[in-house]
């Protein structure tokens, strides 16, 4: 039995940048110098292309409408579970946010919690049918992409 489709899997994937980009806004109010401030800025708007990149996906992908018990319940749950148990959750996000004090400790978090979404999509991917598996790697390399960049510019900062 399918539990998820690419469709669900590219919702939850917009949810996820979505949460990245509120994290970058945080990142960039407390970062001490006007470069790491314009950096954490264009990290925001890379995380604000790939929601668009996930919403076009999302578009051409074909709709899956699972059985519910209310218009909207398969929905609510995968906002649920990003928000609770997935990449910059809330409650771990608030918790984790106040041990990000600069710079390179916000590019750490950032780092770890793509390569936490690369890790989700490689399991996820397994649920949902083979015809499927090339939308979930074009998300994958969307994340690999993302931490490449981070990674980059982290280095101009630990020198």
């Amino acid at each position: 039995m399918q539990v998820f489709t690419a469709n669900d899997i590219v919702e939850v994937a917009v949810r996820i940048e979505e949460n990245g980009i509120t994290f970058y806004n945080f990142a960039e109010k407390i970062a001490k110098t006007e470069d790491a401030k314009k950096l954490f800025a264009q990290l925001a708007l890379a995380e604000a292309a790939h929601k668009r990149t996930f919403e076009k996906l999302l578009s051409q992908i074909e709709t899956y409408t699972p059985p519910e018990r209310y218009a909207g319940e398969y929905a609510d749950y995968l906002r649920n579970y990003v928000d609770n148990n997935l990449i910059f959750t809330k409650d771990v996000m608030d918790k984790q946010l106040s041990q990000v004090t600069d710079t390179v400790g916000a590019f750490d978090f950032a780092m770890q919690r793509e390569l936490d979404s690369i890790l989700y999509y490689h399991e996820v991917k397994n649920l949902v049918p083979a015809a499927q598996h090339e939308a979930i790697e074009k998300i994958i390399e969307e994340e690999r992409k993302h931490y490449q960049m981070l990674n980059q510019m982290k280095k101009r900062y630990v020198g």
